[in-house]
């Protein structure tokens, strides 16, 4: 398959991005093969019980907004009452896709936004719809009050891999979205096609002046990168850098540090081969795409991504906390001052792990997948 040539707008904006330096030029690890560390630095609480959640985000009170996949939502205290959230949209609720992410604003404190993705179902299959609306609460009822949509895909797919991970920029003037390819994996280099793209938008959904393609028609103004495949983490580091992670086929799980105008190369190469066995070129073999900062074969399956800050494990400061649902487990990775990731810890909890996030007092919580779910806070020992 030959990779059409990319606008040259992207190619401006790659020349242009502050990458670390070797970043592009150095060999990534496979952290595949690492053994699980024989010991966990903490304890585990299930606090709750869900039925195929998806996501989870604090809000400034320290309560929870948790999703399950069916299109049902969430307050969830700390000791784990919840209160469940009227008014969410229609969700095309088939494999992978139903109600995914959810964030809150910013700004919540103010404006009481919640953003939120979900597949909408429609003729020719679901659309990964990014939309927002109010939180309303009184006499101990919630709602989403007035929903907008700020983004949808067009034209909707079948297929699964949606995406859906909301990123909110330092600051919160811009915000972030992974489309997945949506099992269509030729349309992730179409620069014409949402699939296979990380876009960037203002929070009410136009697009930023001052992204790779701003001006161009279409999906093309609001790209900020492609080549992905199937991304259920992204989150910003302490020092501003954009990671994202995303599943491969058969092997080639990747965590990339995602430029403006970058292009990782799904499905043009791989860490990765097709499930039939058939080879994928390695990223090795075309230098003109992004390698990833680390890999993963055999898979981990991530899903899941923040960065930790809090006192609960001081040693942790700025390090990423991965969900592996292969893995079964979490994983944290660690960053050298060039930018280089390098995974550290492994630890297997016998869950298939979701999402993850870290409340304001510093302790990790997690949520398993699947039915019957658990919600779990990590403390440290």
């Amino acid at each position: 398959m030959n990779r059409p040539a990319l606008p040259a707008a992207f190619a401006l904006a790659a020349l242009l991005a502050l990458a670390p330096a070797g970043a592009r030029s150095a060999a990534p690890e496979n952290a595949g093969a690492l053994p699980a560390d024989g010991t966990v630095p903490f304890a585990a609480r299930r606090v709750a019980t869900f039925d195929r959640p998806w996501a989870i985000a604090f809000l400034p009170d320290g309560r929870l907004v948790l999703t399950e996949k069916a299109g049902r939502l969430f307050l969830v205290t700390q000791s784990g009452a919840r209160t469940a959230i009227e008014g969410v949209p229609t969700v095309d609720d088939r494999g992978q896709n139903g109600l995914l992410d959810v964030a809150p604003s910013p700004d919540f404190a103010r404006d009481s936004l919640l953003y939120f993705t979900r597949v909408a179902p429609g003729d020719g299959g679901g659309a990964l719809v990014l939309a927002r609306a109010r939180l309303e609460e009184s006499g101990g009822r919630a709602r989403l009050r007035d929903p907008e949509t700020l983004w949808r895909q067009q034209p909707a797919s079948r297929g699964g891999q949606p995406g859906g991970i909301i990123a909110f920029s330092p600051g919160g003037r811009h915000l972030f979205l992974t489309v997945g390819d949506r099992m269509e994996p030729d349309t992730a280099q179409d620069p014409d096609a949402a699939r296979g793209k990380i876009l960037r938008l203002n929070p009410d959904g136009s697009a930023p002046p001052d992204n790779p393609m701003a001006g161009r028609a279409g999906i093309r103004a609001l790209t900020w990168s492609m080549g992905h495949r199937n991304p259920y983490g992204l989150a910003f580091a302490p020092d501003g850098a954009l990671w994202e992670h995303e599943m491969g086929p058969r092997g080639g799980d990747e965590l990339n540090r995602i430029r403006p105008g970058g292009n990782y190369g799904w499905p043009e190469v791989s860490n990765g081969d097709q499930y039939s066995g058939w080879p994928i070129p390695r990223h090795a073999t075309r230098p003109e795409f992004d390698a990833p900062g680390l890999y993963w074969t055999p898979v981990i399956a991530p899903a899941g991504l923040v960065f930790y800050h809090g006192p609960q494990f001081p040693a942790w400061q700025g390090s990423a906390l991965i969900g592996g649902l292969r893995a079964e487990g979490l994983v944290r990775v660690v960053f050298g001052a060039d930018g280089t990731a390098r995974q550290a810890d492994r630890w297997v909890l016998g869950r298939r792990i979701r999402d993850v996030a870290v409340a304001p007092d510093g302790a990790v919580w997690v949520i398993e997948d699947g039915d019957g779910a658990g919600l779990l806070r990590l403390t440290a020992k």
